[in-house]
């Protein structure tokens, strides 16, 4: 039962991070990573939640509506520690004179997490990009470079 209740927790952790993005609610992140998350997405690597957020706001503040969909969670857990890796399907539309461009990367992330007193959290994320289709100029911060 306890592991049932870990693994539905690991989940809605891993789904709250999809959400955040999606509607640009950069505090839920809180709820994710930890203070001290170490974020390897390949092109970039970030050492502390801040960090992250700042990286992810480079992508996301000039997009227009995203989409990112997760799927065939594997998560295996060892008391207080975990690891789960969750296929990710990301769909970007562009904004303003890029509103009809579309980007879509599909991949992996791979998380370590740990129990906290606030519940589960991610202290290791590395993304795996399998696929990208369309342009990366939909992706890229917002007019005002923030």
């Amino acid at each position: 039962m306890d592991e049932t209740r870990d693994r539905t927790a690991i989940v809605a952790v891993l789904d709250r991070y999809a959400e955040a993005l999606d509607r640009r609610d950069w505090a839920l992140l809180d709820e994710v990573f930890a203070p001290d998350i170490e974020f390897d997405f390949g092109e970039w690597r970030a050492e502390n939640r801040r960090d992250v957020v700042t990286a992810i706001r480079s992508y996301l503040d000039g997009c227009g509506p995203t989409q990112h969909l997760l799927g065939n969670y594997r998560i295996h857990i060892d008391g207080d520690q975990a690891e789960s890796s969750v296929y990710v399907r990301a769909f970007h539309r562009g904004a303003g004179t890029a509103a009809e461009k579309t980007y879509e990367m599909g991949g992996e992330y791979q998380d370590r997490l740990r129990r906290t007193t606030a519940g589960w959290r991610s202290v290791r994320r590395k993304a795996l990009v399998f696929f990208e289709t369309g342009t990366r100029e939909v992706l890229g911060a917002g007019e005002d470079g923030e």
